[in-house]
């Protein structure tokens, strides 16, 4: 039995102003979290759509801008979805489960790493391009990541692979690094 699962991450970026930094605590997904409408297009089982909002408000000092972020991850839940009707079995359900949570966990660590390089970002005059070129090296960065993830894991369907990343990405949640040290 062959399944393809296609995979995408929608990243937003948004240059509106707010006040608060902060970042979502890591989640699992579930069963839950694909309430759109599958597409019949043969080959998809599931889609995982997540944004990333970066907003932050600058505030001059001296000779730089302090900016205060706030790079949000949302699970878009209405847009994401699983043909619940092609998923024959409790394990086929828990293998697509932890694929999908690959994908987020690569726009979890996205967002993580975008919010401890613009916490250690002393920003000047050009502050607004300066934040996009920060954003766009590291979600290209992620999106690459995540194209390899699916490559190597055949959409999920080479095991040895799957088991692999699920390694890394274990170690990478145990070890990463604090947003703000």
């Amino acid at each position: 039995m062959e399944f393809r699962f296609v995979r995408l991450i929608c990243i937003v970026v948004s240059c509106f102003f707010s006040f608060v930094a902060f970042s979502q605590p890591y989640r699992t997904l579930t069963i839950d979290d694909f309430q759109g409408v599958p597409h019949n297009n043969g080959e998809v089982v599931a889609y995982t759509n997540c944004s990333i909002d970066f907003h932050y408000e600058a505030y001059r000092e001296k000779n730089y801008y302090i900016l205060n972020f706030n790079i949000r991850l949302t699970m878009n839940n209405g847009k994401s979805w699983m043909d619940k009707r092609r998923i024959t079995s409790r394990e086929m359900l828990d293998e697509v489960l932890k694929h999908e949570q690959g994908h987020y966990i690569v726009a979890y660590m996205e967002q993580q790493e975008l919010l401890r390089e613009v916490s250690h970002t002393v920003f000047y005059a050009d502050y607004q391009s300066a934040a996009m070129k920060i954003f766009n090296r590291i979600d290209a960065k992620y999106k690459q990541l995540n194209s390899s993830y699916d490559a190597d894991t055949e959409h999920m369907r080479n095991r040895e692979q799957q088991q692999s990343w699920d390694a890394y990405f274990k170690k990478r949640l145990e070890y990463m690094p604090p947003v703000n040290p």
